[in-house]
């Protein structure tokens, strides 16, 4: 496996070549622009803040505004859980729309649930599922996002490559309708045999549709009570499909450092993938508030994209 080399120690090999009269290094050679371009962004999911918005202490309208002036955030990604029955309502999305530009808030994608299996073995169960799955997409295209996430679930008693074929078939059709508005479909690992790194990768090949991807989470790879699957391969084995990326973090040390995930590990999988996109906060930590959890994530993403740079 090639080492990981990082932008400092790419500069500093380019400074001691040119005072040897060296001309060409192994690698490319990074732009002005690349050298100034931050080695990825960062964005909040919306699930950081679930308590405070069940809790209705903080309205979905809100969370834009929320997002930029509490934690200096410009990016969201939205959970359809906390707008559920406005997926047709224009005039909802268009107040959503209009406060997320009013703060200068980038809306990246929604994150659906409960709108059924899209690997379901009914025929006629996947088939609505897919179709629930619609008017999310056209709620995605009217906020502005670029994709909608969804689950890859299908019936755990079947067999490991019957639910792979369920599974992308559903995810086939619905990406084949959200390609019409240009919009991705991202599957997160999120329980069950999603939660396999190889089994969702596989999936994304029976799919072999670029409008369709994954959403890389942190510490979702719990496939069942006894098994956890390996973090790090797990992420590594999405990585090539990834249009978006989730930062989960749940309880964090005297330096800062997230207990359950070294994000330093981590983010140099996801870079050396070849991904600079965003990078979402997700806290589901219990010893931190909300709105503490987030800001420790922030930091750590930040401490990390300066060592890496």
């Amino acid at each position: 496996m090639p080492s990981f080399c990082t932008r400092r120690q790419f500069l500093a090999q380019t400074t001691a070549a040119s005072a040897l009269g060296i001309s060409c290094l192994t690698g490319p050679q990074l732009s002005a622009a690349e050298k100034k371009k931050p080695l990825y962004k960062i964005s909040l999911a919306q699930w950081s803040l679930h308590k405070m918005l069940f809790a209705k202490k903080l309205d979905n309208l809100d969370f834009a505004q929320a997002t930029k002036e509490k934690f200096g955030i410009d990016a969201v990604e939205y959970v359809n859980q906390f707008f559920k029955d406005k997926a047709k309502d224009t005039r909802y999305l268009a107040e959503m729309k209009k406060r997320a530009a009013d703060h200068s808030v980038k809306s990246l994608l929604i994150m659906i649930d409960g709108e059924g299996n899209l690997g379901d073995p009914d025929a006629a169960k996947r088939t609505q599922a897919i179709e629930n799955h619609h008017q999310w997409v056209d709620a995605a295209k009217y906020l502005g996002c670029h994709s909608i996430r969804v689950n890859a679930r299908s019936d755990h008693k079947l067999s490991y490559d019957e639910q792979m074929k369920l599974a992308a078939d559903g995810l086939r059709r619905l990406s084949e309708f959200a390609a019409k508005y240009k919009i991705g479909v991202i599957v997160e690992n999120h329980g069950g045999l999603s939660s396999n790194g190889a089994w969702l990768a596989g999936v994304m090949k029976l799919v072999d549709n670029p409008n369709c991807g994954t959403l890389p989470d942190f510490g979702n790879f719990r496939v069942s009570d006894d098994e956890m699957y390996d973090r790090y391969k797990g992420v590594e084995e999405l990585m090539p499909y990834a249009k978006a990326v989730s930062a989960k973090s749940h309880d964090f040390d005297a330096a800062g450092n997230e207990t359950q995930t070294n994000y330093l590990r981590m983010m140099k999988i996801v870079l050396k993938a070849g991904y600079h996109g965003y990078v979402g906060i997700e806290y589901e930590g219990r010893k931190l508030s909300e709105p503490d959890g987030i800001l420790a994530t922030k930091r750590l993403l930040g401490r990390v994209r300066e060592e890496l740079a």
